[in-house]
């Protein structure tokens, strides 16, 4: 059985941080791209970051970049999003997914996840809560 199960999520105050993990069981780890995808109360979808195969290369839209990092531990099977400087509009429900796909360049845009929707992701997990509020 595939999982991903995410934890460290939590209430914290504007300017805190937070280390999400991300286990993953069931499925070659070390293949995946692995993402970290957040989703606001009534909005949609937005990716807040990437890593590769061998966790060398990293990936950020400009809302996260700076302030997240994201890291995997190939031997644990687990990946983790460090999140520095939280502000109110980082609340959201945060999940991690697999995909064989890496991130790609669109010039004009940005980086853009290889899927808008948990349906183009290999694997989806069920998401930790995280809120920002003072």
């Amino acid at each position: 059985e595939v999982q991903l199960v995410e934890s460290g999520g939590g209430l914290v105050q504007p300017g805190g941080s937070l280390r999400l993990s991300c286990a993953a069981s069931g499925f070659t780890f070390s293949e995946h791209w692995m993402y970290w995808v957040r989703q606001a109360q009534g909005k949609g979808l937005e990716w807040v970051s990437a890593i590769n195969t061998i966790g060398r290369t990293t990936v950020y839209p400009d809302s996260t970049k700076g302030r997240f990092t994201i890291s995997r531990d190939n031997a644990k099977n687990t990946v983790y999003l460090q999140m520095n400087s939280l502000k109110p509009e980082d609340t959201a429900m945060y999940y991690c997914a697999a995909n064989t796909r890496p991130p790609q360049w669109h010039g004009g845009v940005g980086w853009l996840p290889p899927a808008l929707s948990s349906d183009g992701y290999n694997y989806w997990g069920q998401g930790t809560q995280v809120t920002v509020s003072s």
